[in-house]
């Protein structure tokens, strides 16, 4: 089987899970039911398959026999030797019991219990801090799976059923990972306006990791931060774009419990090692973060939620992310807060991209004063419009804001890109075509009419330090001359077919009869009508 043709059958047989939950609640819900089996499925296929290699120095054949390998081990004195180098590599072991493989059997014999399963995702949890709550959001006791417990297990039966029907064992590179970004796309499309917190939608993503990787391609030990990271898929794209992927190092926050721990399975599950990702479930805004490791960043992704609140304490004045500017994001909208906590971490020779609603391109008072100190310090590199309704949480275009420091120049390229897309029933995309064409704009760097523009700081402070890109970008489309010619021809044609319509009305009324009380009135009509005419 190909690689297409493994990553299709893989996606069809995860789906079939999400169809045995769909009508019991809604996508926002059941996602996690399903991406937590689906990723300790995947946590017990790895360590069967690990137990089997370290015996008898290959892969098995299938999960039955690295089961029936294992349980043999198992019972042995080298079995705890054995569990003492799997611990030690991946952080955690299985009992065999616990085990998937262990767990659907039992499934299809009518005999699954979710204690259990419940038993086995506790023993995850415990096994290191890396795993600590990360199925805290499986709920295997809740009422939504069914009414009575015999009904909720036999639901959980069916997911572990369907789901165990995925070969995991053999798939190629990315495959899995790509699988699970699929199905979170899935979900994303499904829940509608709450996938903003978890979902940057792939076209979006392969845009802002393309411009913050440039010139740093080749960088082995590429550090990747995401403040706002939601699944983290943001930071995931970095692995498709640079030629040391192993090496890259990804540090990422999150606020939603739920999200984060959708972050952690993701990054598993694209076979990012525990110390390559350093994730924590916080509020970016609230304290900075990190403070205590690796600080600043060669990428710095970020797709936080737009115009939210946030304290805009005085106190903050003196945090060090936010003193230079002398004044606060408003506490209706953190959009520069964000964007000052994601700049501040960046290292000299990095890139910064981030998207924001296009209100931060020229909203006065305290926003007007932050980006004319951006401007100022030539921070700002690009501002790029992308096409309206591309996420699924808001209709409205966004901008990307590319920002770099230690500039040589204070000019700002300005991209149209608001027609890069192809329409949608519900959501617009972009094509693999309009994304490359908006990275070469960018990487040009030139004028190109009706597309991009190179302004210079003066331009810049001419229009008040105002960063609305049609003030750059003039995208007028100037309308065909008409000939007046064309336009008299045009209405003596009308004329003549009016006067036909008239004379064919007036032709159909002299051919009406009517009662003799209604004569007069009819023939006064008609006159009436032929005086019009």
């Amino acid at each position: 089987m190909t690689e297409n043709e493994n990553s299709k059958a893989l996606l069809s047989v995860l789906w079939n899970g999400a169809d045995i939950l769909r009508g019991k609640m809604d996508a926002n819900e059941y996602k996690n039911y399903l991406l937590g089996i689906v990723f300790y499925k995947y946590l017990s296929d790895t360590f069967l398959t690990n137990v089997y290699d370290l015996l008898f120095n290959k892969k098995p054949e299938n999960m039955a026999e690295a089961q029936k390998a294992y349980e043999d081990i198992f019972t042995t004195e080298d079995a705890e030797e054995l569990l003492a180098d799997i611990k030690e590599s991946y952080h955690y072991t299985i009992a065999p019991e616990l085990t998937y493989t262990k767990i659907a059997e039992s499934a299809n014999n009518n005999a699954f219990q979710r204690e259990t399963l419940q038993k086995a995702f506790n023993n995850v949890e415990q096994s290191d801090k890396i795993f600590a709550n990360l199925f805290s959001d499986i709920d295997l006791y809740s009422t939504r799976l069914g009414t009575g417990e015999q009904k909720q297990s036999n639901t959980i039966a069916e997911v572990i059923k369907a789901i165990n029907e995925a070969n995991l064992l053999n798939h190629d590179g990315d495959v899995l990972g790509d699988a699970y970004e699929f199905l979170i796309g899935q979900f994303a499309s499904e829940t509608g306006k709450k996938a903003g917190e978890f979902y940057t939608p792939q076209s979006v993503s392969q845009i802002l990791t393309r411009i913050a990787i440039q010139g740093n391609e080749d960088k082995k030990g590429l550090l990747v931060y995401d403040a706002a990271m939601g699944s983290g898929s943001l930071l995931l794209n970095a692995k498709k774009y640079s030629n040391k992927p192993n090496f890259i190092r990804y540090f990422g926050q999150e606020l939603s419990a739920t999200t984060y721990n959708l972050a952690r399975m993701n990054m598993f599950l694209h076979d990012v090692s525990p110390e390559n990702q350093t994730l924590k479930n916080a509020d970016t805004l609230d304290a900075d973060w990190p403070t205590d490791e690796e600080t600043d960043f060669d990428m710095v992704l970020m797709n936080p939620p737009y115009s939210s609140k946030w304290s805009a304490a005085p106190g903050f004045l003196n945090d060090s992310r936010f003193s230079d500017y002398g004044v606060l994001a408003p506490k209706s909208k953190a959009d520069y807060a964000f964007l000052l906590h994601g700049y501040y971490h960046l290292k000299n020779t990095g890139t910064m991209a981030i998207i924001l609603p296009h209100g931060v391109l020229f909203r006065g008072a305290a926003e007007g004063k932050i980006r004319q100190k951006l401007i100022d310090n030539g921070a700002i590199y690009s501002v790029i419009g992308l096409p309206q309704n591309l996420f699924y949480n808001t209709s409205i275009p966004t901008t990307v804001i590319v920002l770099k420091k230690n500039r040589e120049n204070r000019d700002i390229l300005f991209i149209d890109a608001s027609k890069q897309f192809i329409k949608g029933k519900n959501q617009n995309k972009m094509s693999q075509e309009n994304i490359d064409h908006i990275i070469q704009l960018y990487t040009d760097y030139k004028d190109v009419e009706k597309e991009a523009h190179v302004a210079s700081y003066e331009e810049i402070k001419a229009n008040d330090y105002n960063l609305n890109i049609p003030r750059y970008v003039d995208t007028f489309e100037q309308e065909e001359e008409i000939s007046l010619a064309d336009i008299a021809n045009e209405l003596s044609e009308q004329d003549k077919e009016i006067k036909t319509a008239q004379n064919e009305l007036l032709k159909q009324f002299a051919e009406l009869t009517t009662s003799d009380e209604h004569s007069d009135e009819l023939t006064t009509l008609i006159k009436t009508l032929e005086e019009l005419f």
